[in-house]
């Protein structure tokens, strides 16, 4: 099982959705140390992410962005919080892609 499971539902399809899960990664890699890795697919991707005392991965399809992690005992004690704040950045990311594939 794993400590932090987030979903999000969004109407982007594959190739937009790739672009949002680049700049999620750009961020995690320059602000949380994180060291991602992109493996690209015909139908959906998955974004690997690890550092010491975390390791996951996001499922980047063409509705749906799906993060899980397992965190190491230091961070355990933290779970709810990085939780809430790997949704609220998703949660932004998305509606600021779908607004702009609106004006365009």
């Amino acid at each position: 099982m794993s400590d932090i499971n987030v979903r999000k539902e969004h109407t982007l399809g594959l190739a937009k959705a790739r672009k949002v899960a680049m700049k999620w990664a750009e961020h995690a890699e320059a602000k949380l140390d994180l060291e991602c890795t992109m493996l690209e697919g015909e139908t959906s991707d998955t974004l690997e992410f690890k550092r010491s005392g975390v390791t996951g991965q996001m499922i980047v399809a063409g509705d749906h962005f799906e993060i899980t992690a397992k965190l190491g005992f230091l961070f355990k004690a933290f779970a709810g919080q990085f939780e809430a704040e790997t949704r609220k950045q998703l949660d932004e990311a998305v509606a600021k892609a779908e607004a702009k594939a609106k004006k365009a």
